[in-house]
């Protein structure tokens, strides 16, 4: 987990510092990051999942807020920093596991 949301993290650190990024470029990173996202959410889901079903409910908002998040950064040009900031807050949440 914390490995794939390094790469997602790093995809959208990219594009956020290359002035001359395409718009494939930024739907690309985004497109990773909301599987990430898409991943984590059907796994707290899952009745089997052993996380606390409280901790299981904020990850699946978090996830529908970074769906939604994502489409403004795409359709209006909002900024990428959120994106990259609550990924990186979940790094480090993972890292003190």
């Amino acid at each position: 987990e914390y490995r794939a949301f390094g790469q997602a993290t790093a995809a959208l650190v990219r594009v956020k510092e290359t002035p001359e990024r395409t718009p494939t470029m930024m739907a690309e990173a985004i497109d990773t990051n909301r599987k990430l996202w898409n991943v984590l959410a059907a796994d707290c889901s899952a009745p089997e999942n052993q996380l606390p079903l409280t901790l299981r409910g904020q990850i699946i908002s978090l996830a529908m807020w970074v769906a939604r998040y994502s489409r403004e950064v795409l359709r209006d040009g909002a900024d990428i920093e959120p994106l990259i900031d609550i990924n990186r807050t979940m790094m480090e949440g993972l890292a003190t596991r």
